[in-house]
C-alpha cells in the first residue's frame, strides 16, 4: 500500500479470514507473504518462488492496491507459469458489481474492460465473499469468476450466522507486534465486527454491491470473544474498530455493554476507536461508547457545505454534524472528521464553507482528501462518456443538476491518484474535476485547507513511516519471519 504515509499500520483481516478458512480443513497448509512496508516486495515475491512450489497464490486487492498487484503477478508468471492466480478482495467485487450493472443494460463499458484486463492476467476472479469462494476457486476445473457477491448463493453468501461459525481471521499468519499502532499510547490492532453499510453515499464503493451493502452483523457475545482472545493471546487492551458504521447496528448499545462487562471480568480497561454515522449518533450511543472505552470516533462528515452534502447523497445534514460533534465532546470522545472534496458541484465557495465549518465545529483531528471514481461508486457507475472528448466522463447529480467530470484512469497502471504526501510536490493528484474548478484548482485549495486548518486548530500533521528494503545476499534467499509465515490445517 505505497500510497499510505505508513504501511505497516493494520493488518489486511480480509484475507486472513480466507487463510483461516483453509486452515479449517485439514488438507491444507498456508504460508502468508506479507508485504506491506516492504519497498521492493516484487523480490520477496521472486525469492519465494524460487524456493517453494505452491499449488495456487491468493491475493487480495483494493483498487489503489492493484498497480502492485500486477507486478506481483508478473512475477509470479514469470516464475511459477502454470501455479494458478486467484484474485479477490474489494477492487474485484466492485468490478464484477460495475460490469454486471451493464451487462443489464446490454452494453460494454469501462466497467466491462477493466473485467476483462483483470481476467487476462488472472486465472480465477472472485467477487464478494472469499471464505467459502476459496474451496472452488482452488478446484482444478473451477471458474475463471466465482461471484460470491450474491445472497441467493446459500453455499457462498455469508449469512450471520455463518459469520460466527467461522474461525477468526488467522492472525498468526502474521508478525503482529511488528505492526504500528497505538490509541492513546497503548500498542493496539484492528477487528472487524460486522459488514456492510446501508446508505447510497455517491462516492462510496459497494453502493451496487450486496456485499458491501447489507448489513451483516455478528451477535455481541461473538465480537466480545474475539475482543477477549485478542486480549489474551497477544496482549492488546487497544483496539480499532474498522466497521462502517458502528451505530448501523441495531444491537449497539447491547454491545457496548457486553464489552464494558468483559473489562470488568478481566480486571482491565480496553481502550477503543471506531466509525459512527453521524445523523445516528444519540446521547445515550456516546455514553455507552465512553464506557465501553471508546476515546475516538472517525466520521466521515465530508463537507461543510450544504449543497454538496445534497449532491453526495449523504442523508446527513450541516446540523446534524454538527450536533454529532457536540454530543461527542460531551461525553468526552474525541472526533477525527473525514473530509473530502471533488464532489458534484464544488467550487471556492463551497471549499471554504467547509474549512469554516471545520474551524467552528473544531474537531480534535481531520482528514481531507480528493475523491476518486472507483468502480462500483455512483460516481463512476452512472457517469457517462462526454462526447468528443475521449476518456472524458461527467456524473450529473439528478437532484441538482450539478456535474462531476472525471478522466479515465488505467487502475492497474496509474498509482498517483489515491491519498498522497502533502509534502511532497507531486504527492496529490486529481483526476476529477467541476465546472467551477480544475483538476489543478482541487490540488490546490485541499492543500491549502490542511495547511491552514492544522495551523490554526494546533492539530500536527500525520508522521510517515518510509518502507523497508528487504535484503538478502546471493545464495541466501530465507524470508524473515515477519514477511513470511506458515500454518498447518488444523481442525476449527
Amino acid at each position: 500500500s505505497g500510497f499510505l504515509m505508513d504501511e505497516r499500520v493494520f493488518p489486511n483481516l480480509g484475507i486472513l479470514k480466507v487463510a483461516s478458512s483453509l486452515l479449517s480443513r485439514p488438507e491444507y497448509v498456508v504460508n502468508k507473504i506479507d508485504c506491506s512496508g516492504v519497498a521492493n516486495y516484487p523480490e520477496v515475491v521472486r525469492d519465494y518462488c524460487l524456493n517453494n512450489s505452491p499449488d495456487a497464490f491468493g491475493i487480495t486487492v483494493t483498487t489503489p492496491q492493484l498497480p502492485a498487484v500486477m507486478k506481483v503477478v508478473k512475477v509470479i508468471r514469470d516464475c511459477k507459469p502454470n501455479t494458478k492466480i486467484v484474485l479477490g478482495g474489494p477492487h474485484v467485487t466492485l468490478v464484477n458489481a460495475a460490469r454486471k450493472k451493464e451487462v443489464a443494460k446490454s452494453k460494454v463499458g469501462r466497467a466491462t474492460r477493466a473485467f476483462w484486463d483483470l481476467s487476462r492476467s488472472i486465472d480465477v476472479l472472485v467477487a464478494g465473499d472469499g471464505e467459502e469462494a476459496i474451496f472452488a476457486a482452488l478446484k482444478p476445473n473451477s471458474p475463471s469468476l466465482i461471484d460470491a457477491d450474491n445472497p441467493k448463493d446459500s453455499l457462498l453468501w455469508l449469512t450471520n450466522q455463518r459469520l460466527e461459525e467461522l474461525p477468526f481471521p488467522a492472525r498468526q499468519l502474521l508478525d503482529l507486534s511488528s505492526y504500528r499502532y497505538t490509541i492513546d499510547g497503548i500498542p493496539a490492532t484492528s477487528l472487524i465486527a460486522q459488514l456492510g453499510c446501508p446508505y447510497p453515499c455517491g462516492f462510496c464503493g459497494g453502493r451496487e454491491s450486496q456485499a458491501f451493502r447489507r448489513v451483516r452483523t455478528r451477535s455481541s457475545d461473538h465480537v466480545v470473544a474475539e475482543m477477549v482472545y485478542l486480549y489474551k493471546n497477544y496482549g492488546y487492551r487497544a483496539l480499532m474498530l474498522y466497521d462502517d458504521e458502528l451505530n448501523v447496528n441495531p444491537n449497539m448499545l447491547e454491545l457496548m455493554r457486553k464489552i464494558r462487562e468483559a473489562q470488568e471480568s478481566l480486571g482491565i480497561e480496553f481502550r477503543l476507536r471506531g466509525f459512527i454515522k453521524a445523523n445516528l449518533f444519540t446521547d445515550e450511543q456516546a455514553k455507552a461508547m465512553y464506557e465501553a472505552g471508546f476515546r475516538w470516533i472517525l466520521v466521515g462528515f465530508e463537507s461543510g457545505a450544504p449543497r454538496i452534502l445534497t449532491n453526495i447523497n449523504k442523508r446527513s445534514t450541516l446540523d446534524e454534524n454538527t450536533r454529532c460533534l457536540e454530543i461527542a465532546k460531551k461525553h468526552g470522545l474525541k472526533v477525527k472528521a473525514l473530509m473530502s472534496l471533488g464532489h458534484p458541484g464544488e467550487s471556492a465557495e463551497t471549499i471554504q464553507q467547509t474549512e469554516d465549518w471545520l474551524m467552528q465545529a473544531r474537531p480534535d483531528d481531520f482528514d481531507a482528501t480528493i475523491i476518486t471514481e472507483f468502480p462500483g461508486t455512483p460516481y463512476y457507475d452512472h457517469s457517462e462518456p462526454v462526447p468528443g472528448e475521449p476518456g472524458t466522463w461527467v456524473y450529473t447529480y439528478d437532484r441538482t443538476g450539478d456535474k462531476l467530470f472525471s478522466q479515465e484512469i488505467d487502475y492497474g497502471e496509474v498509482e498517483n491518484y489515491y491519498k498522497g504526501n502533502p509534502f511532497d510536490a507531486d504527492g496529490y493528484q486529481a483526476y476529477v474535476w467541476t465546472d467551477s474548478l480544475s483538476r489543478e484548482d482541487l490540488v490546490a485549495h485541499r492543500n491549502d485547507l490542511e495547511f491552514r486548518l492544522r495551523h490554526s486548530l494546533g492539530i500536527p500533521f500525520p508522521s510517515s513511516h518510509a518502507a523497508q528494503r528487504y535484503e538478502h545476499s546471493m545464495g541466501q534467499m530465507e524470508l524473515p519471519s515477519h514477511i513470511l509465515r506458515s500454518a498447518e490445517a488444523r481442525v476449527a
